[in-house]
């Protein structure tokens, strides 16, 4: 779709038939296609690919499929069940939904659209990680990232130690900006499973084994940082939207999960 001459496309991340919006700047995609029959998506094991990682990756495949294959000006990641929304709709939250019409406005102006910060209150994003996860795999990272990237050092320790976030690989991002990300990112998860992903993908469980996309969860913030911090991209182009979830959250049972992980070391078992 093209907003105020730049083109836009959204990609919706799924792994089975689902609603889907049925605004032209979204693009459905069938994430970990590889070797499985078609649910009427485009799917993610076409071109430059790495959809047999989606077990591990889950919908970082989605983004490496748009970041390799789209031409798109902008390029945007969101989730079946999880969308931007400027309007939310109480009763309807697939009227909700970013429309076209919503987003032209604030294209070019802003190269970089992020959820609404995620706030954890009485955790920072490692201490939150270390109970509901595994440590080990942030501290593998950051040992990457010191030994490829050392500038970044700082902005990783300042960003862990935040009790805030921008989560849920959501994004909207011109792409040059998405080229640089991109970039950075696969090569740092790449690393982190050719040194400790391999033997952790044997032993964990599938909900904890898909550790890699939660990673990437924390450190997208490292990287915005970055580009802030060196003046590759400025607070005024980077917006914030609010999201939704097209599905009722059973926020007792979250919050539940939450304090146990918190207080008596019970890790995630499954998502919410």
């Amino acid at each position: 779709m093209k907003e105020n001459g730049k083109t836009v496309q959204i990609i919706v991340a799924a792994h089975k038939p689902y609603r889907m919006p049925d605004d032209p700047l979204y693009l459905s995609l069938q994430v970990g296609a590889e070797g499985k029959e078609s649910i009427g998506y485009q799917r993610d094991d076409e071109g430059d690919n790495i959809s047999a990682l989606n077990p591990y990756f889950c919908e970082l495949t989605g983004l490496y499929w748009g970041w390799k294959n789209l031409n798109s000006d902008y390029v945007g990641l969101v989730h079946y069940r999880r969308y931007f929304s400027i309007r939310p709709n109480g009763k309807d939250p697939w009227a909700g939904i970013l429309k076209e019409a919503e987003l032209s406005p604030l294209i070019p102006q802003i190269r970089l659209f992020v959820p609404a910060k995620r706030r954890y209150y009485i955790e920072t994003l490692y201490s939150h990680y270390a109970h509901t996860h595994y440590a080990g795999q942030l501290d593998e990272t950051r040992k990457i990232i010191g030994e490829k990237y050392p500038d970044y050092l700082p902005a990783y320790d300042r960003t862990v130690n935040q009790r805030w976030g921008y989560m849920f690989n959501m994004l909207i991002a011109e792409k040059s900006l998405l080229d640089d990300y991109c970039s950075w990112l696969f090569d740092i998860l790449f690393d982190l499973r050719t040194r400790i992903g391999k033997e952790q993908e044997a032993n964990l469980d599938t909900y904890q084994g898909r550790f890699y996309g939660r990673i990437s969860e924390i450190i997208f913030n490292v990287w915005l940082s970055r580009r802030l911090e060196i003046g590759n991209l400025s607070p005024k182009e980077i917006k914030e939207i609010p999201f939704i979830s097209t599905e009722k959250v059973d926020w007792k049972k979250k919050g539940t999960a939450f304090l146990k992980a918190k207080f008596i070391g019970e890790r995630y078992q499954g998502s919410f």
